[in-house]
């Protein structure tokens, strides 16, 4: 069996894994227990949809349980010395200028696990950090995008 990949998280991500996991648990695997039960006390499960709707949430929230507990169990928490700010690395906060336009875009880089676009971070593995990854401040990269290629310059690299 091949090794488990460590997950670096910030404080707040692992949080957040640890707090979906306990809700899961303690009140989501409750609640479809519930819908089960009340179910299959309508009689014939063969054609019961809410039977079956309740079965397919019970096995989605179980899948999510393993993943997030094989996620936990493989995360070690990102100390400040791990962030470093002479390169792009997990936790840096980069500021990048879209070459083209001139906008500044700020993104702090996180493991795939804890990613969320629309709050500004981004995975070491997609195509933005994938290509800012080590790379200095001044650097110039290009991303490729549907809109076609775009090239930023990486402005700062903070913790």
């Amino acid at each position: 069996m091949a090794e488990e990949k460590e997950v670096l998280l910030t404080k707040e991500g692992l949080t957040k894994l640890e707090n979906e996991l306990e809700h899961l648990k303690s009140v989501k695997r409750e609640e479809v227990a519930e819908r089960i039960k009340q179910a299959i006390a309508f009689g014939d499960i063969s054609e019961n949809s809410e039977y079956e709707d309740a079965k397919n949430e019970q096995a989605f929230i179980e899948g999510r349980i393993i993943t997030l507990e094989k996620t936990l169990k493989n995360a070690r928490l990102m100390e400040d010395t791990d962030i470093r700010t002479d390169i792009v690395s997990l936790g840096s906060r980069v500021t990048l200028l879209d070459v083209k336009s001139g906008r500044e875009v700020h993104v702090t880089i996180v493991s795939s696990v804890e990613s969320k676009a629309r709050d500004g971070k981004i995975s070491d593995e997609s195509p933005v950090g994938r290509q800012i990854m080590g790379k200095t401040v001044d650097s110039v990269v290009g991303v490729e995008a549907p809109a076609g290629l775009i090239q930023y310059k990486i402005v700062k690299v903070e913790k």
